[in-house]
């Protein structure tokens, strides 16, 4: 993605390691959203009714309700492979900066998505000598209709882009000038912080390198539209004003952008550092619409704005207004300058879909919620970065400086991790009168009315996708949630009581069911629910947005937040979550247990996608669902021992002697486990998940002796078949792992999703498999699907769900990849089994993969 570059520069404090492009690259391949031309006509005729069903919905949805659909199969969102690093700590809302400079992607009201490319969003290099302007350049490559008063068109064969979430870089040479800029983007995602990474605000540092044998003055300008492009930004009322704010002698100057819109109005800040050497101006309003010849001529005049003073007159309906702010300083021959920016928002009170209830975002705890806090947000940023990033590079250090580890890793390790803030996130305050559980008391199966890890750290959420827009999903957080355990552990704390909380409720409300064509209950008592809501709605009040299946019946849940409960125990050792988890684990314990038809100790599945394989028929007992619910029982017999809770103990270890003995017996072909015990044609595919539950049960240092699951020698054999078949077999072996193969090699086209590659699968198995001495086979299996999305689809900070062979991809910037964290997770745990290839050594991997 660099063979464009023809510059010479590496830039200022550019990392090693990270996802590095031209500006002038073009990717190759496009592809298409996976939509009904993606569909098999027999795949077709078995989702008919799911069809019908879902456009009557849809109809009333868009038309009748005039609401966004959860899932919008009709207007998937299009690939635009533009994507950098978003900006803003988590739960503030975030905006995405475009590797080529565009402000893009745009996500301030809660879990809500647009996708406007605002034209004046932009920074401008001014160069003068001897007090005459010699060059002024919008840092930009496009071309665009609208403010052609400016120099547009920068050459990106002399400019890259080096992302290492939560930085970014950019390095521009300007061509003919000897003067080289790095611009390093900075957001405060900094782990175990619960103040600062809350934060709304991001920083642009740029150094500017003069390699002349002569003195130049240099100006940086930013420039930004009160807005986000959309129709809001024209309706009238909104307004600017300069600001200065001096606190222990260090002062930030800039202008306030106040955005006054009905529900969520909010404020932007945009801001620079004053300090000796750098002059700060200003223009507190212009059009962005027209030609822009104001503002340019301004700052091409002396390399300042005029700086007026006082408020801005409010926009009339139809008209749109922006600002600017500049920092300017000599930059002596041969010599170096840096020049601070800060870009804040201030939306602190936030409304759901519903409006129903007001909701405090988590910074407001230190920041207030009156709405004025841009201007601090901004001095707070600007005299706090560089500790910020101290603890930035004290986390990334030891991962980067480790040369055992592969470079490709490296990136999309800290990279994927973008998901965290920019997965429609939500962070906000717990009212102290709250009760989460409605009333349901641990003595009666339930939780404390507001645990203090909600109290203290506040509730958390992020979407299953920015295509999938529901909250906390908790089949896919089963994956992802190394992330938050291994980082913000209080958070993903605060996510398992609310999960828990819900699980223990049940709503009788009606709703119909898309698959089925049934009526059910919106939510069950002791299940665990699918989510806990739709932004659109009114998230926690109003759980399982999803309504294609009835997630009551689904195989998965329940397994996967009992195996989680513990996983985070073991993690964090809280004895007082366990004790509160212990009643709530039992309840959907025995609620699972329905599954079990036979009383074999083995649930079967239902004949329909009835756990996170949605479109993938799954009957009687399977590998899967099976194996989590084996899992399951295992963790079950942990904490029990750990509660000093013998009854149970015995309960659940003699159903897992019971069930371990069936699945081995059902399931277990010789070589590794079959999909499930239909009979179907399919049902001795190579399922690429086969061994989920071994994986979460591992990662707690079980799976050995009293706590054996799956006997080892069956997990090897299932895992080198997955690799030599999934893996290797499919598009020789440079894609990670298909989901499901035949014993013969080929992919298994029996639904929707056995064709897909699931990258957040793919990268659990990587982990499986380095917890299991397979540790180059992981990395192999895992790089796969990174270079695939990152290099070869353009998919950089959008990694998709799925994507197929060919043609196809689903989902843009899904939740589940974050599961690569839980290869960091397997590394940070690893205890040297010996690899079936070369010795397992980390030493070889970086020069043999």
């Amino acid at each position: 993605m660099m063979n464009m570059y023809t510059g010479s520069s590496k830039g200022v404090r550019v990392p090693e390691f990270g996802w590095r492009i031209c500006l002038a690259h073009r990717f190759e391949e496009k592809r298409k959203p996976f939509n009904v031309s993606s569909i098999s006509f027999c795949s077709l005729i078995d989702n008919f009714g799911l069809g019908v069903r879902y456009l009557n919905w849809w109809y009333r949805k868009t038309h009748v309700e005039k609401k966004v659909p959860f899932i919008d199969m009709l207007n998937s969102v299009p690939l635009r492979q533009i994507y950098g690093a978003p900006l803003g700590g988590i739960g503030g809302g975030t905006i995405t900066r475009g590797w080529r400079g565009e402000f893009c992607r745009w996500q301030l009201n809660p879990g809500m998505y647009t996708y406007d490319n605002v034209t004046v969003d932009q920074f401008t290099v001014c160069l003068r000598k001897n007090g005459q302007t010699v060059y002024q350049q919008v840092l930009s490559v496009d071309k665009p209709h609208t403010l052609q008063g400016w120099n547009w068109g920068y050459c990106g064969r002399y400019a890259f882009y080096h992302a290492l979430y939560p930085r970014a870089w950019t390095v521009y040479e300007l061509p003919g000038q000897n003067v080289t800029l790095t611009c390093r983007q900075i957001s405060p995602i900094i782990p175990h912080d619960y103040k600062d990474s809350s934060l709304p605000v991001s920083l642009f540092v740029w150094d500017v390198e003069n390699q002349n044998d002569y003195d130049l003055e240099v100006a940086i300008m930013f420039t930004i539209q009160n807005g986000v492009g959309t129709k809001d930004d024209t309706q009238g009322g909104h307004w600017n004003e300069p600001f200065y704010v001096e606190k222990k002698g260090e002062k930030v100057s800039g202008v306030l952008l106040h955005h006054c819109i009905s529900v969520n109005p909010y404020t932007f800040g945009i801001s620079v550092k004053e300090k000796a050497g750098t002059t700060v101006s200003h223009l507190t309003a212009f059009n962005p619409s027209g030609m822009g010849h104001e503002v340019w001529r301004d700052l091409m005049q002396d390399g300042e704005l005029d700086s007026p003073a006082g408020k801005s007159c409010p926009t009339e309906k139809g008209e749109k207004t922006a600002a600017a702010v500049a920092a300017s300083c000599v930059v002596r021959a041969r010599g170096q300058h840096c020049l601070e920016f800060c870009l804040a928002w201030d939306m602190p009170k936030i409304y759901f879909g519903s409006r129903e209830k007001e909701h405090l975002r988590r910074y407001t705890r230190y920041f207030g919620s009156s709405g004025d806090a841009a201007s601090e947000l901004c001095h707070y940023a600007l005299t706090h970065y560089k500790e910020w990033e101290q603890k930035i590079d004290n986390w990334q250090r030891p991962i980067l400086e480790n040369r055992s580890l592969p470079d490709w890793y490296k990136s999309a390790l800290f990279n994927e991790l973008y998901f965290i803030a920019d997965g429609g996130t939500i962070w906000i305050e717990v009212p102290s009168n709250t009760d989460i559980t409605g009333g349901k008391r641990p003595e009666d199966g339930g939780l404390p009315a507001l645990p203090d890890v909600l109290r203290e750290y506040g509730r958390f959420a992020y979407l299953e996708g920015q295509e999938y827009r529901m909250y906390n999903t908790y089949d896919v957080h089963y994956y992802a949630s190394f992330a938050l355990n291994m980082l913000w552990p209080y958070l993903e704390l605060s996510l398992q009581y609310d999960i828990a909380a819900s699980a223990v409720k049940e709503d009788k409300t009606q709703i119909l069911y898309l698959k089925s064509g049934k009526m059910g209950n919106v939510k069950t008592k002791d299940v665990v629910p699918h989510d806990v809501g739709d932004p659109d709605d009114e998230p926690w009040e109003r759980p399982n947005a999803y309504l294609i299946h009835d997630t009551a019946d689904w195989k998965d849940l329940n397994p996967k937040f009992v195996l989680l409960v513990y996983r985070d125990y073991y993690s964090t050792k809280n004895d007082v979550y366990l004790r509160d988890m212990w009643p709530v684990c039992k309840a959907v314990m025995e609620s699972e247990q329905r599954f079990d038809k036979n009383g074999d100790g083995l649930i079967e599945n239902s004949g329909y996608g009835d756990q996170t394989y949605d479109g993938w028929i799954v009957t009687g007992p399977s590998a899967y669902s099976g194996g989590l619910w084996l899992a399951s029982l295992c963790v079950m017999c942990k904490m029990a021992k750990i509660l000093q809770d013998d009854f149970h103990y015995q309960k659940y270890f003699s159903i897992l002697e019971k069930g371990k003995e069936a699945y081995n017996r059902i399931l277990w072909n010789g070589k590794y486990y079959n999909y499930d015990s239909s009979g179907k044609y399919y049902s001795n595919s190579v399922m690429a998940d086969q061994c989920c539950g071994q994986w979460l049960i591992r990662a707690c240092d079980l799976g050995d002796g009293e706590f054996e699951v799956f006997p080892e020698s069956h997990v090897r054999s299932a895992l080198e078949t997955i690799f030599s078949l999934n893996v290797m077999r499919f598009a020789d072996g440079t894609m990670g792992a298909v989901n499901g193969m035949r014993p013969d090699g080929t992919v298994d086209n029996s639904s929707v999703q056995s064709n897909e590659v699931w990258i957040g699968v793919v990268y659990s198995l990587a982990a499986t498999m380095i917890q299991e001495g397979l540790t180059e086979e992981g990395f192999k299996t895992a790089e796969g699907c990174y270079r695939t999305a990152w290099e070869r689809l353009g998919m950089s900070f959008q990694t998709p769900e799925a994507y197929c062979e060919k043609k196809v991809y689903r989902s843009l910037a899904y939740m589940r990849p974050l599961s690569i964290w839980s290869m960091q997770y397997a590394l940070d745990n690893y205890k040297g089994k010996p690899s079936a290839s070369a010795g397992g050594s980390l030493q070889n991997i970086s020069n043999q993969i």
